[in-house]
């Protein structure tokens, strides 16, 4: 589309402006499957929560791993800074709107400490299950041994964005095609958003691209940097690049996993048909009676110390998390029961797994 006489730009589409075909045949809900594997690790359901100190403790991360979903802990959050974050997390649900992100700064300037990072991770490897664990690309190489020394099963490299080739004059930037090789797990890195970067990203060795700003709900980099790209479109382009990647690479499968901006069922369900194998989620499980937030939401990109990009968002509390993953859902909004919402618009579209479904017919809706 032209912009400009100078300038040229691609029409790209959010997940509210597409809508999912249903097929003449459908299915019961019953018979679905929903079940998502990632190297060796095997999920009762797509679902990943984000790294972010709102959502993820290692109490609710051992909660969501128990539910079926993946839980992440952000190793440069609370739980790693102080022995006992409980009247941090308690001050920041108080703070006043205006003061919040000079207070979050405040907070979040108290250094990351080694030996908190073993702690957390043993503590969430002793309940048995999955151990996943998420770092910044700056910080990844300073700490990334504390974490595999204490034994992650999943290592997240999670930024705003990602890429392969960062160049820098001031400092000797993270080889990730180098670092991924070495580590003996596997490596789910992003976020990104177009078709080029993503398969740079899966030739580094990665297990899973993110694809996203990792905000969501409550980030502001779109006002901040003007950097945006519409979710449908991201992830039908990194799908494109899955593709080409599993013929270039003679079979490697890298999953892309959606992450942010998907507040309902509904959204997720978008997400897995535009092509995603799985989704990251925040807002939704910021709402859950365990949330750490306590009804109040935000992520790492509203306390950067220079230039936040994301705000502290009030997003209520509205059931317990089983019952936001599970169900029985109380609301007809699309905020619980994620995994029936799911099960039912895969069989309703007529499809038994999460692979074939990501075949199904799309519109785009003009409103």
């Amino acid at each position: 589309m032209e912009i400009g006489l100078g300038k040229n730009g691609r029409r790209a589409y959010e997940l509210e402006e597409i809508g999912i075909v249903p097929a003449r045949r459908t299915r019961d809900p019953e018979e679905v499957s929903i079940t998502w594997q990632i190297d060796a690790y095997r999920f009762d359901t797509p679902l990943m929560g984000s790294p972010m100190d709102s959502i993820a403790s290692p109490e609710t991360v051992i909660a969501m791993g128990r539910q079926g979903a993946l839980g992440v802990l952000d190793l440069e959050g609370l739980w790693t800074r102080y022995e006992s974050p409980e009247p941090l997390l308690e001050e920041i649900r108080e703070l006043d709107d205006e003061a919040a992100t000079r207070r979050l700064q405040e907070i979040y300037a108290e250094p990351v400490k080694e030996e908190l990072i073993g702690r957390r991770i043993e503590e969430i490897r002793r309940s048995g299950v999955v151990t996943a664990a998420r770092l910044s690309p700056q910080h990844t190489a300073q700490y990334h041994k504390a974490v595999i020394d204490a034994g992650v099963d999943l290592f997240v490299i999670r930024g705003t964005t990602v890429s392969a080739e960062h160049v820098s004059g001031r400092a000797e930037p993270l080889n990730l095609k180098q670092f991924i090789y070495e580590l003996d797990v596997p490596v789910v890195v992003g976020g990104c958003a177009t078709y080029t970067a993503a398969l740079h990203l899966m030739r580094t060795g990665a297990a899973g691209v993110l694809v996203g700003f990792g905000g969501g709900s409550g980030h502001t980099t779109r006002s901040v940097l003007g950097v945006s790209v519409p979710m449908a479109s991201a992830i039908g382009d990194v799908a494109a690049a899955r593709r080409d990647y599993l013929d270039e690479s003679g079979g490697r499968y890298v999953h892309v996993i959606a992450d942010g901006g998907m507040t309902r069922s509904g959204d997720i369900a978008k997400a897995l048909a535009c092509g995603s194998d799985a989704v990251m989620i925040g807002s939704p499980l910021a709402r859950a009676a365990e949330a750490p937030g306590g009804g109040y939401h935000w992520g790492t990109e509203s306390h950067h110390g220079e230039l936040p990009r994301g705000e502290r968002l009030q997003v209520g509390t509205i059931g317990s998390l089983e019952s936001i993953l599970h169900g029985p859902s109380l609301t007809s909004d699309g905020s619980m029961n994620l995994t029936g919402a799911l099960r039912r618009t895969m069989a309703t579209a007529g499809y038994s797994d999460l692979k074939e479904f990501q075949r199904v017919e799309v519109v785009v809706d003009p409103n």
